[in-house]
């Protein structure tokens, strides 16, 4: 672990302070690494449904564009910082690097709780959002993307605004659109399928056998759910799943493709229960997400955000194996 401290761009810094010292980083080099190049705060002005107006605080993190435009999320979540949106360009700057994707990297929030806001209230902050934001990106300079709690139909709402902005339509200065207004085809599903691919190859080299091998996740959005499909189809078994108000643990295995169209309508995880998937008979039982990290399995996958894994319970920890699926889960 690189920082016992839960700030996360001191535990980004902290990674890179361990990097510099086996890649011999040129001096001048590792001190611009250091800092984002350009940092923004906005005001974003929006009428609520009420007729009263509030005032969201937004980011947007440029960290480094060295290998090519800035590239990251955009994330709504009532604990958005400026050390956590710092820490997620850092990290995108890196990952881009090490997987040679021309892009650097970036990364933008919104302080809000979306689970509290109406859908007409959420497309007026995000169009504000951008309009806040318009003139430090574009298709080659820096492209947001979905994070946590955006989703497909904001990216098209924020689309639309930039191009009213510009004078012409831009559906290339945000990627992760829905399908039929130029999205891809895979993105939903793709990050979680690769932690998935990740596992196997885990599971190769700890020489596990696939069905004998238990797996708990934490988190169960568009990452931890698709990786828990796809590693039901892979055979491995998923006993545990967890989101943000609880979770569930069965001991020979949940069906996670069941699972997610409960959630969907029920809210959260939990409401499997209520909606009759799952039953004591298969060695059910409610966990809170405390305890599936303390889980005996062979394979945790944390998937949700920051700071799950600290000095704090670290020692609690029994899984085998550690597959972080989550941007800093691990301080």
């Amino acid at each position: 672990m690189a920082s016992q401290n839960n700030d996360p761009f001191e535990n980004s810094l902290a990674q890179l302070a361990e990097a510099q010292k086996t890649a011999k980083i040129e001096p001048e080099i590792y001190e611009i690494m250091r800092k984002p190049q350009n940092f923004l705060e906005v005001k974003i002005p929006v009428k609520m449904d009420s007729g009263e107006t509030r005032t969201f605080v937004g980011f947007r993190s440029q960290y480094n564009n060295a290998r090519g435009p800035f590239k990251g999320g955009i994330r709504y979540h009532p604990n958005v910082s400026p050390s956590e949106v710092k820490a997620l360009s850092a990290w995108m700057t890196w990952k881009c690097a090490t997987v040679d994707i021309p892009y650097g990297g970036g990364k933008g929030g919104v302080i809000c709780n979306p689970k509290e806001m109406s859908k007409g209230e959420l497309e007026r902050l995000s169009r504000g959002y951008i309009r806040a934001i318009a003139h430090a990106i574009g298709p080659d300079v820096d492209i947001p993307a979905p994070d946590v709690y955006t989703t497909p139909e904001i990216m098209m709402w924020m689309v639309d605004e930039y191009s009213k902005i510009v004078g012409h339509y831009e559906p290339a200065v945000i990627t992760g659109k829905p399908i039929d207004k130029g999205g891809s085809e895979g993105r939903t599903e793709a990050t979680g399928f690769g932690g998935a691919y990740i596992v196997r190859e885990v599971a190769k080299h700890l020489k596990m056998d696939p069905k004998k091998t238990t797996v708990a996740i934490q988190g169960f959005g568009n990452v931890g759910s698709y990786a828990a499909i796809k590693l039901h189809e892979m055979g491995f078994k998923v006993v545990a799943v967890s989101d943000s108000r609880g979770g569930v643990y069965a001991a020979d295995g949940l069906d996670a493709g069941k699972i997610l169209p409960c959630k969907e309508e029920g809210g959260t995880v939990e409401a499997c229960t209520h909606l009759g998937l799952l039953t004591k008979t298969n060695g059910f039982k409610k966990i809170t997400n405390e305890e599936l990290l303390e889980l005996p399995v062979d394979i945790l996958i944390p998937a949700a955000l920051e700071n799950a894994i600290t000095h704090e319970n670290a020692n609690k920890i029994k899984a085998k194996a550690i597959v972080e699926l989550a941007n800093g889960p691990t301080t």
